[in-house]
């Protein structure tokens, strides 16, 4: 794992409990940080700006740049994904998946554990213990690989 993929994750997972102020507004000191670091207010779904903002941290405390695209559209990011990123079928700690429900709406976090049994450990943002792609929380959850589109790795 690149030390900019590993410092992404470290980052991701200490935002773990982070919640949205009130409760499933898309707003709050920490979520509004994320969107701002995609060039939005609050109000947003905010999973790839968490995404964005957790690389872009990483970035700046190793005197990097982001090699994402400045973004929280999930499959924007998909589509418009840096050549220098590998993108993947094959999940390893510290991708980041991505997951299309069709009509242009996605979910996203990073792969923090591939499983004995094949499914994936994961930290997200505007999740939610039920597994929401809008819910109101960074959290813990398990994916199943067949929900996933792909992933995106940092080299």
């Amino acid at each position: 794992m690149s030390p900019l993929n590993s410092l992404s994750l470290k980052i991701a997972q200490s935002q773990n409990g982070v919640q949205e102020i009130p409760k499933n507004s898309n707003a709050g000191p920490a979520v509004e940080s994320y969107l701002k670091s995609v060039g939005l207010g609050k109000g947003y779904a905010w999973c790839m700006a968490f995404v964005y903002w957790s690389v872009k941290e990483a970035a700046k405390q190793l005197n990097t740049t982001s090699p994402l695209v400045k973004t929280a559209g999930v499959l924007r990011q998909w589509n418009e994904v840096n050549p220098k990123l590998k993108v993947t079928k094959n999940p390893i700690v510290g991708d980041i998946f991505i997951m299309d429900y069709g009509k242009g709406q996605g979910h996203t976090g990073f792969v923090v554990e591939v499983l004995s049994n094949g499914n994936l450990k994961t930290i997200e943002g505007n999740t939610n213990d039920e597994g929401s792609r809008e819910g109101y929380e960074v959290c813990y959850r398990t994916r199943k690989p067949s929900q996933i589109k792909g992933y995106i790795r940092i080299q």
